[in-house]
């Protein structure tokens, strides 16, 4: 073909321009596009594992590995993915098992990881757990020891009788020895935390496990006037002792309970600890143990605005599980017969235990509170913050889920071609709420309703709170009359 000079240098141009051509997009998106953003270990893990997991992974904590330094963490980097990413389970870390997409989501002291975070570590261990730059490490965070009280320093400390567990003696049920409050005048309590001394040597080769670390796996107690009545705070008849004090369960990895003075309990001079229901559990290494309880008191003089209540939610000798069932329930259902602020939602269950889930039915409307995961190697009770815990009426129909697995899927039971009811020990199950409540008159009742919807004006949906839309419509007592009226309605 014949091309013109002029035509030629033409052709050249549209050559050299679409051979540029092909170079040129990737260098310009290159250029246009934001650099990936390298997540590092001092700049983007190191924050969220000092919040959230040096508490029990440090140096003498009761987790079998510290994680407070760049050289602990990088061992265990793809651990570390796995085990916070996979959701409200037993097994998660840190040990949170509520789940974030139903109900209620404002507790107190919620370690948990946000969807941002759990993505990081994820990409932080994918790209190869780079340190990241020096300067970005933050200032290494100051623990006490392990002996140190997270209430603080109690106003008074309990200590209970030594027991001596052997190295591989069976789980063992029953009573425990006695101790007397050194108490000279009644107080209330804001605050108790149970904790475990032992001489177990933190650096042994026992079994490594938080439960390795100690041989008291749970303890029910309470505080009464009289040894020699039954634990469970009754008369011969059965009729409840005035003079006793129930408290939060103790159980291995069990957070403190914080009461506040909404909720403080008494404390009586002179009265015993007593608990016809202690757990003890072998570790491998002989043990001598004994528990300590420590109490932190209201001021002087002070008198609590509610009384204790209970949501009389559980099941005890009717729990059937069928063998080989991945999928087993239980359900509890209870009525209120007094107005009550739910403090905090404690699920027990035992080994074949998954997850529980805690319903408020008000009328024709049913609510999920919270749906929470089980761990039965880590118990916890989830205390909600003073703007979101429930506020129930009474007439409200309480109802319990419990989820079970019965099956080869679940670790934690040892042989599930056997089926199982309910029983003390771990193999069997319970299924209990052990959280803590107060009950309300009417009148306190609404003055709380009214306090929630001042924090949030103009909502008309209140979770966990049926009548909190409706609340400044209802009549409130300003005499003792119209007061004793509405108590007895």
């Amino acid at each position: 073909m014949f091309v013109r000079s002029h035509d030629r240098r033409a052709c050249s141009v549209v050559l050299v321009a679409a051979a540029a051509a092909l170079y040129l997009p990737s260098t310009m998106t290159a250029q246009s596009a934001p650099p990936a953003v390298q997540v590092t270990y001092t700049k983007d893990i190191a924050p969220v594992l000092q919040r959230s997991c040096e508490n029990c992974h440090r140096a003498d904590g009761v987790a079998p590995m510290s994680l407070a330094t760049y050289e602990e963490v990088r061992p265990w980097a793809r651990a570390i993915k796995q085990r916070t990413g996979i959701g409200p389970h037993a097994g998660v870390m840190p040990p949170w098992y509520m789940e974030k997409n139903i109900g209620i989501q404002s507790f107190k002291n919620d370690p948990s990881l946000s969807d941002e975070e759990i993505a990081k570590i994820a990409k932080w261990a994918d790209s190869g757990a780079p340190r990241g730059n020096p300067a970005d490490m933050p200032k290494p965070k100051v623990w006490e020891d392990a002996n140190t009280w997270s209430i603080g320093t109690p106003d008074l400390i309990v200590k209970l009788p030594s027991i001596t567990v052997k190295a591989n003696s069976p789980d063992w049920w029953g009573e425990i020895p006695r101790a007397q409050v050194d108490l000279d005048e009644d107080r209330y309590v804001t605050a108790v935390e149970v904790k475990e001394f032992n001489d177990v040597d933190k650096g042994g080769n026992g079994r490594q496990t938080v439960g390795g670390r100690y041989v008291f796996h749970h303890l029910i107690y309470s505080t009464r006037m009289s040894p020699d009545r039954t634990e469970r705070g009754s008369e011969g008849d059965g009729t409840p002792d005035p003079t006793t004090t129930g408290w939060p369960v103790h159980e291995v990895g069990r957070n403190a309970d914080i009461f506040g003075v909404e909720g403080a309990r008494l404390l009586r001079a002179h009265s015993y600890v007593v608990s016809d229901s202690a757990h003890l559990h072998s570790n491998g290494r002989d043990t001598t143990s004994h528990l300590e309880i420590g109490f932190t008191f209201a001021p002087k003089g002070f008198q609590p605005k509610y009384k204790q209540a209970g949501l009389g939610l559980g099941r005890g000798q009717d729990i059937d599980i069928d063998a080989m069932d991945p999928n087993g329930q239980l359900h509890s259902y209870s009525v209120l017969k007094q107005n009550t602020k739910i403090l905090s939602y404690e699920p027990h269950l035992h080994a074949p235990g998954t997850r529980m889930c805690l319903q408020a039915i008000w009328g024709s409307n049913i609510e999920t509170l919270n749906c929470v995961g089980y761990d039965h190697n880590w118990v916890r009770g989830y205390y909600y913050t003073d703007d979101s815990a429930p506020l129930l009426p009474k007439g409200t129909i309480v109802h319990m889920i419990g989820y079970v697995d019965n099956s080869p899927a679940n670790r934690n039971v040892p042989d599930p071609r056997n089926w199982t009811g309910s029983g003390n020990r771990s193999v069997t199950n319970m299924f209990l709420e052990l959280g803590s409540n107060l009950g309300m008159t009417d009148a306190q009742f609404q003055e709380e309703m009214m306090k929630r919807r001042a924090l949030h004006p103009g909502a008309d949906h209140f979770k966990g709170c049926p009548l909190c839309a409706v609340a400044d419509r209802a009549p409130v007592a300003t005499t003792p009359t119209q007061n004793q009226g509405q108590q007895q309605q």
